[in-house]
């Protein structure tokens, strides 16, 4: 448990030191001719922001997996801002109709990347944006599987497998908007296209549910709902 908290701590500080790398070496590439920023009086940096979704707790409430997880965002010029996501998945799913198998997991996840503002007045409170993120877990998963037939014996046996670990690294693809309510407050929404990169799903094949990726498999299609506040 210590080592699996230690890990966790440590990918969170290399993804800390990526994310301040970011905002970093943002300023040179606005000055790129692909990603020049506006030539207005609006200060570079412009704060930060919180973001909290709410499809994945209604789905962990409706459902047998799900997660809650927030993001930090930095807002340069009204135009990029670099993001940190974090969160905790978690599944629960029990007596499979199909295989029988019984899998659980909970597990912290992590996403880093920019999103791209991509409206011609970059300074109005609406937003559509496009982005990437580039995201990581490690987690261990109990699979079991009861009442097993043994067509040798024609007996009922089982098997199972706990904390078995595993880890995966995917990349993300974000179209959304971002809509002013009053205040500091903003709704918005984002699709996300994740494709999976490279995995470890420890000995016994692809595992069902992967935290912060989603059901398991080569890539997903999601959706995020979104509460935002700036700071």
């Amino acid at each position: 448990m210590t080592t699996s908290k230690n890990t966790s701590i440590s990918t969170l500080k290399r993804l800390a030191v990526s994310l301040l790398l970011l905002v970093l070496t943002l300023p040179a590439l606005a000055q790129t001719k692909m990603f020049r920023m506006e030539n207005d009086s609006v200060p570079f940096f412009r704060g930060f922001s919180l973001a909290f979704d709410l499809v994945g707790p209604a789905m962990r409430m409706l459902s047998d997996h799900g997660d809650i997880g927030g993001a930090l965002r930095v807002n340069l010029h009204d135009q990029w801002f670099p993001i940190f996501e974090m969160g905790i998945g978690m599944a629960n799913h029990e007596d499979d109709e199909v295989t029988r198998i019984t899998y659980k997991t909970t597990a912290p996840y992590f996403r880093i990347g920019v999103d791209w503002n991509v409206m011609k007045r970059k300074h109005q409170a609406n937003r559509i944006f496009a982005g990437f993120r580039y995201g990581f877990t490690s987690y261990k998963v109990d699979i079991i599987r009861d009442n097993l037939p043994d067509p040798v014996w024609k007996s009922q046996s089982g098997f199972g497998v706990q904390g078995m670990a595993c880890n995966m690294h995917w990349l993300e693809l974000v179209f959304g908007i971002d809509a002013k309510i009053f205040g500091p407050f903003h709704l918005g929404w984002d699709a996300r296209y994740k494709r999976r990169l490279f995995h470890n799903d420890g000995e016994v094949g692809n595992t069902w549910y992967v935290p912060g990726f989603g059901i398991n498999d080569q890539d997903n299609l999601t959706a995020n709902f979104n509460v935002i506040i700036d700071i």
